[in-house]
């Protein structure tokens, strides 16, 4: 086969003429890639072994082995892992498929913002670190020889634009070698003691032996300790060890949040060291959900996506679980449905809210950051796993109209009004614009709190829940808002001021009724609404506004239902029309005050974030409006 020429896929591209900038501060994490990459080669071919055992027959121990050579100027890795075919190396070396190029492409944009540093976590987000091979070489060349094929392939790129692909019997007999031509400011990574240095630092966790094949020298030096991490004493692992596995595993640049190592040891043996990132995954949201937690047995890699070993709720989690009492030839179907397993998620999902909740105990502060990077997600498992709903809703935190922190449930409950039954909520696509709304005016009159909800989760677990400490909740936009039974500050003859209508009032809310009889279910006066005219709210039993929006975006729901329209009978337009249907009864006033009703109702429209269906009409009132009152 000839010499084949490819163009690397665009997003490829954008994110070399990034790495190639040197915009890394600290390049020497190339080699930390390239091994981390290497021992994944490693892990994945003692899996393939397990069923077909000739693929490691008479080969030499899994090892990974560094060759600066100072005469040639380049530096290789190799491995003799999984390897490669030639379809391998142009979808893993020319395209960016794993996660999704759409949201690669808008990671991208913010990375460019951030001064570079944002590139970095791109990189490991999306396992493609073998890139940042192009910070230090300005070719690269990569021979591989996938486990079980005769033909071995060569794969080639300056990182400017393409790359090629050839057929290659100067490969190795199995894996596979990566040789970077470096560039003349870069051969420091020819120094035996600065590449000894690096892999102690970063690498020294690789469970798979790391030689240094040094010039002039007949047998290679094993450079790491070559042990699983995670079977180790926490007393003999180092912070920078723990750091530097969290961002082996999961090909990550920041630094955990929190990490759980633990041993188990009984009827059910497996061992744990699990990571929260400080940082959200690129595909935190991504619909499949999928966990990236990787699952061992008898510290042979077995898979690194497996729904049944931890609930979705908690696929923010990196690392590792290993266990005993797993046969190393378990198929994929035979995990989904392992009662072994089942009871490993049932142990490691208590073991992780355990951790949350001491943290958020003792490091309330911590716990806010974890919250606001997580929570949206952990919210998820309040209406899917019902047997630790309660224990999910003591650690939920919400924003709320009394102040701008994170709150919980349980101190929202404290600060109750006397003769409040009921939490009070609110959703939509913003704290910000949730807190303008006029739903809120009647409660923040009566000092009562309301819970914030900007998370499209939000929506669907409060329907589940229904009840969260003895009270129901209640959505503020949903029925009448019934407040005459919690105590306020108002005096005796503001109340009463309060519940007066001015003169008309009854009259103007039938005119409004048989108005917009099409438009709305009903028209009625409100006690929510404090300084705002008017209000759209969902009947008692219909579906709550924010909910239908959201459906109807995502094609989920196709009709709109029909709403109540609340009028402030204190609001000075609302007298004004009041009067004007008490005093005059003739044609013309009749026809104004149409026009004003289509006005308020359109104005409620626009104030629930809702689409107008007639712009044109109500861009024609308005000015009509506001040439009469100019007038």
């Amino acid at each position: 086969m000839s010499e084949e020429k490819l163009a690397f896929q665009a997003e490829v591209s954008r994110l070399l003429e990034i790495v190639a900038g040197a915009l890394y501060s600290n390049k020497e994490i190339f080699l930390r890639e390239l091994i981390s990459n290497a021992s994944d080669a490693c892990d994945r071919l003692r899996y393939a072994a397990l069923t077909q055992p000739e693929l490691t027959a008479g080969s030499d121990p899994l090892a990974i082995e560094i060759h600066p050579d100072s005469a040639a100027g380049s530096l290789k890795i190799s491995d003799n892992g999984i390897g490669m075919n030639h379809d391998d190396l142009v979808a893993n070396l020319g395209t960016i498929a794993r996660s999704g190029t759409a949201a690669f492409m808008a990671g991208l944009e913010q990375a460019k913002k951030e001064n570079g540093q944002g590139a970095v976590n791109l990189i490991g987000q999306f396992g493609v670190g073998f890139y940042s091979s192009f910070m230090v070489a300005d070719r690269v060349v990569v021979e591989s020889r996938k486990a079980g094929d005769a033909q071995g392939w060569r794969w080639e790129s300056d990182g400017k634009g393409g790359f090629t692909v050839a057929e290659s019997d100067v490969s190795p007999e199995r894996g596979t070698t990566i040789t970077l031509h470096l560039k003349d400011e870069e051969k420091e990574y020819l120094d035996p003691l600065r590449l000894e240095r690096i892999v102690r630092a970063y690498s020294d966790h690789i469970a798979v032996p790391i030689h240094l094949r040094e010039p002039g020298k007949e047998e290679p030096r094993q450079l790491n300790s070559a042990s699983a991490l995670w079977t180790r004493p926490k007393s003999e692992i180092t912070d920078d060890q723990y750091r530097e596995f969290y961002h082996h595993t999961a090909h990550a640049f920041d630094d955990p949040w929190m990490k759980l190592h633990f041993q188990v040891e009984g009827l059910l043996s497996y061992a744990g060291l699990l990571f929260i990132p400080s940082q959200p995954p690129m595909d935190l949201f991504h619909p499949e959900r999928r966990q990236h937690v990787k699952l061992y047995v008898k510290r042979v890699f077995i898979t690194d996506d497996n729904e049944a070993l931890l609930p979705p709720y908690l696929r923010f989690l990196r690392g590792i679980i290993d266990c005993e009492d797993l046969p190393l030839n378990i198929s994929r179907e035979m995990l989904q449905h392992s009662p072994v397993l089942s009871k490993i998620r049932g142990s490691v999902t208590k073991r992780v809210l355990d951790a949350l909740e001491e943290k958020a105990e003792k490091e309330p502060d911590s716990y806010s950051s974890f919250w606001e990077t997580f929570g949206g997600v952990l919210k998820e498992g309040l209406y899917e796993d019902h047997a630790n709903r309660e224990r999910l809703l003591n650690l939920a935190r919400f924003r709320s109209t009394q102040g701008d922190g994170w709150t919980s449930l349980a101190e929202v409950k404290a600060r109750m009004k006397e003769g409040q039954k009921a939490f009070y909520f609110i959703t939509g696509d913003s704290v910000e614009t949730l807190r303008q709304s006029p739903q809120l005016e009647g409660f923040a009159a009566k000092d009562v709190e309301v819970l914030l909800m900007a998370d499209p989760v939000d929506e669907f677990w409060v329907t589940a829940v229904g009840e969260v400490l003895g009270l129901p909740l209640k959505s503020v936009t949903r029925g009448g808002a019934d407040l005459s039974g919690i105590a306020g500050e108002e005096k005796e003859n503001e109340a009463d001021e309060k519940s007066a209508t001015p003169e008309g009032f009854d009259a103007l809310l039938a005119f409004l009724k048989l108005t917009l009889k099409d438009a709305v279910k009903d028209v009625r006066a409100s006690e929510r609404l404090e300084s705002s005219a008017v209000c759209l709210v969902a009947d008692e039993g219909d579906m709550d506004m924010h909910l239908e929006r959201l459906l109807r975006q995502h094609k989920q729901l196709d009709q709109v239902s029909k709403r109540i329209l609340e009028i402030n009978a204190k609001h000075p337009v609302i007298e004004r029309l009041a009067a004007r249907v008490a005093s005059d009864s003739g044609e013309g006033a009749g026809a104004a005050v149409e026009e004003a009703a289509w006005l308020l109702l359109d104005q409620a429209r626009i104030l629930e974030g809702e689409s107008l269906p007639d712009p044109a009409k109500f861009a024609r009132r308005l000015s009509d409006a506001l040439a009469r009152g100019l007038a």
